[in-house]
């Protein structure tokens, strides 16, 4: 078995290709899984009721290119939040993560990270915090039931821009389901923003981080942003995520149009396994 795994975010990826040449492309460029996106588009969120024949085509598929997709990103639950003062919000936000349960479990995925929001497009309160608490336990039971471990990822607001802050909820909440999944750009943009130290806030997740989202950012710049082009220290992060027992990676960056996306596929891919082959090396 590999020292550690190194996964690809789909969206980096063009959205037409069929499940089976995305999982091709990914081999190809040298990855361990696929990190599947269920955004806040119909379209994705429409994937939650694949029926048991497209479940096991999709299964097929993965043993036949011998590339699984292994976690999954709900980022669909940043329009439905899971604090959301309406109702019908809040309750879609519900059944769209139990579904994503539902669905990792059939297709093997080990993680199912949900976005550290308590609401996105309105202004947090007292109210929507707690909202939030309450169902971040339902889900919890619910990933307990399927064995399946739920990862909350650190964003760009000032609700879970931390693992300090996630770990608030983990310690919360109380289960062996719930973890952190952090995204060390936002957490460098965080830093930066409170003058803190990046990886002693990576310390305070120690035992309780299921990946790490490898993603480029500037001061303020939370997207799109180049690798090697901002100012994260994917070294130093990787060095501490490392030594802190974590072994699954994902890099995470988007497909914008560009004829040579494959190219950036392989370089993101030759970037980040060269750091961790550095760790694994260190380690021996």
């Amino acid at each position: 078995m590999k020292p550690y795994m190194l996964g690809l975010y789909e969206k980096a990826m063009p959205s037409e290709l069929s499940w089976r040449e995305k999982l091709k492309t990914a081999k190809e460029a040298g990855y361990d899984y696929v990190e599947i996106s269920i955004d806040e588009t119909e379209e994705k969120i429409g994937r939650l009721d694949m029926s048991k024949q497209e479940r096991f085509d999709m299964i097929s598929a993965m043993y036949e290119t011998d590339m699984p997709v292994r976690t999954m990103c709900v980022s669909a639950l940043t329009k439905y939040t899971l604090g959301n003062d309406d109702p019908e919000y809040c309750a879609r936000g519900m059944e769209i993560l139990e579904k994503s349960i539902r669905l990792a479990d059939d297709l093997g995925v080990r993680v199912v990270m949900i976005p550290g929001y308590d609401v996105y497009y309105k202004p947090s309160s007292v109210e929507t915090k707690r909202r939030y608490l309450k169902n971040l336990k339902k889900a919890a039971e619910m990933a307990e039931t399927a064995g399946v471990i739920l990862g909350l990822e650190t964003m760009e607001n000032e609700f879970m821009n931390t693992v300090e802050k996630a770990m608030k909820y983990v310690t919360l909440c109380g289960s062996n389901y719930l973890k952190v999944y952090p995204d060390i750009g936002n957490l460098t943009n965080a830093a930066v923003q409170y003058k803190t130290d990046v990886l002693e806030d990576l310390e305070l997740g120690r035992g309780n981080i299921t990946s790490l989202h490898l993603k480029e950012t500037l001061p303020g710049k939370y997207r799109e942003i180049p690798y090697g082009t901002g100012h994260v220290d994917f070294e130093a992060a990787i060095s501490k995520a490392w030594e802190m027992g974590v072994r699954r990676y994902v890099t995470e960056f988007w497909y914008k149009g560009k004829e040579n996306w494959k190219e950036d596929l392989v370089s993101a891919n030759k970037m980040m396994s060269e750091i961790l082959d550095r760790q694994r090396k260190g380690v021996c």
